[in-house]
């Protein structure tokens, strides 16, 4: 018995040593924690993995939900749209559109984590624009070319207009050029082009061969041809003037003896009408012109007609009055062209604003209209920046004769979401660069008209062009925006929200 209780007590101390030891090295080995609290953690990540999962997909619900709502609208509210303008009811689509390509990429934000696809489980589309809803807010005007009402152009043999276009400057004689034009037209006669001697160099800043390419005719002459044909002498058989007050023609005794240094000769000046004033032109038609001017004689002249009102909406419509084969029968010279396509690449890119901020000699023209059209340069940078956020452009074309000093400040004031928008204006000559060779080589640099000819040029070639209302030069681009196709529903006069592609008559 003695034995066995020794024995006994030898084996328990041993196990009574032994445990402590076996429990600290297990301690230090192993985290106890862990063993217990694992299993909790796991469960705890679950619940609220699984409550991200469920917020996110019933977002998704609301979001598909919120698309149909937008999508419907987008389908049904706008079909009658008679109390609203074109262009209101064109900002409401493009923000409506806005909505629906923001609620878009909420979805696909939320899905991302699940890779999903971009379609949510019950097979919506995701994209509005594959389902026919894209919309650009400034999109072009469709001028409807097809629909134009025109006449021909078919000369008779040594039947001559000769065209006098002296009020203004250059913008204003392009314009009584167009018109001589559709007089030659009606008239049956070919149109002799002033001389620089006597009128701008036209050859310098038109294309002329282009309009009898367009026509397909000789129906446009240089002077110098005209000369060459009548043997240096020309005898004017008839110079009817369409206005007779304030000045008949508007023709002083300096530029009747620059006509006769010419050697042109003419009989005395007549007048077509009476009582026909420059501040007020009265509307005439095709019949009135047939009746007054028409005449079997050689050369007949017509004095200035920039402010003849015959057929205003034949004239005015998109490719003018006259049948031709393209775009435009007045057009820059291809050199011109070819500059303005080099400035864009190099300075603007395809997207950008061309802005015509006329100043110099404006403040008592805009001053006499009520209200005024000349704004300050606070109200003005407000209205430009609005339409850099509508059109969407990041950079804008500046054709002005304002002082540093004013675009300067205009400069300082158009930004955007905290960015500038920056204003660019052609730079001086600098022979590093490359745009303006060709008018460097053909020694059209620094010609005041040729320049004139190159921003009307790029602003014609914008996405989006703001004008000055009552200017000839930009009415210039107006004609040349709406005959290339270029213009846009965005275009305005500068701070008067009025679309002149609409107020000409094409809306």
């Amino acid at each position: 018995m003695r034995r066995r209780s020794k024995l006994t007590f030898h084996k328990g101390y041993l196990f009574a040593l032994v445990l402590p030891l076996l429990i600290v090295f297990i301690y230090f080995s192993t985290d106890i924690r862990s063993l217990f609290t694992s299993g909790i953690s796991s469960f705890k990540f679950n619940t609220v993995s699984d409550q991200i999962r469920e917020s996110q997909l019933q977002a998704l619900h609301l979001l598909n939900q919120q698309q149909s709502s937008l999508l419907s609208i987008w389908n049904h509210t706008f079909v009658n749209s008679n109390n609203i303008t074109t262009v209101q009811f064109d900002d409401i689509k493009a923000t409506l559109l806005t909505q629906i390509t923001l609620n878009k990429h909420m979805q696909q934000i939320l899905l991302s984590p699940y890779k999903a696809g971009d379609t949510l489980q019950n097979g919506t589309a995701l994209d509005p624009s594959s389902a026919g809803y894209s919309f650009h807010r400034c999109r072009k005007v469709d001028q409807k070319f097809s629909e134009r009402r025109t006449i021909e152009w078919k000369p008779r043999r040594n039947k001559f207009l000769f065209a006098i276009c002296l009020s203004g400057q250059m913008s204003n004689h392009l314009i009584c050029l167009e018109k001589h034009m559709f007089f030659a037209a009606i008239l049956n006669r070919a149109l002799v082009i002033p001389s620089s001697r006597f009128d701008y160099q036209y050859n310098r800043v038109l294309d002329i061969e282009h309009i009898n390419d367009c026509i397909g005719k000789k129906v446009v002459v240089p002077f110098e041809d005209f000369m060459k044909l009548k043997k240096n002498h020309a005898h004017i058989d008839k110079f009817i003037c369409y206005f007779s007050t304030p000045q008949p023609c508007y023709m002083d005794e300096e530029h009747l003896k620059k006509l006769k240094s010419l050697g042109i000769s003419m009989g005395k000046l007549e007048a077509a009408w009476k009582n026909e004033d420059v501040k007020n032109p009265s509307r005439k038609t095709v019949k009135n012109v047939e009746e007054k001017f028409g005449s079997d004689d050689d050369v007949i002249a017509i004095g200035d007609v920039y402010f003849a009102d015959v057929e205003r909406d034949w004239v005015l419509q998109p490719g003018g009055p006259i049948a031709h084969k393209c775009k435009t029968l007045i057009e820059p010279s291809k050199l011109i062209l070819l500059t303005a396509e080099r400035f864009i690449q190099t300075f603007l890119g395809s997207n950008f604003i061309a802005l015509h901020f006329r100043r110099h000699g404006f403040l008592k023209f805009c001053n006499a209209k009520k209200p005024s059209c000349f704004y300050p340069i606070p109200q003005a940078a407000d209205c430009i920046t609005r339409m850099v956020e509508r059109a969407n452009s990041p950079v804008i074309y500046l054709s002005t004769d304002a002082a540093g000093s004013e675009t300067g400040l205009l400069q300082s004031m158009i930004m955007l979401n905290g960015k500038t928008i920056p204003l660019v204006k052609r730079p001086p000559r600098n022979s590093a660069e490359k745009w303006d060779a060709l008018l460097y080589r053909h020694g059209l640099e620094g010609d005041s008209q040729v320049e004139a000819m190159l921003d009307k040029t790029i602003c014609a070639m914008a996405s989006v062009f703001i004008g000055a209302s009552g200017s000839t030069f930009t009415e210039d681009i107006l004609r040349l925006r709406k005959d290339w196709g270029t213009a846009s529903i965005c275009d305005e006069y500068l701070c008067q929200g009025e679309n002149p592609n609409f107020i000409s008559g094409e809306e």
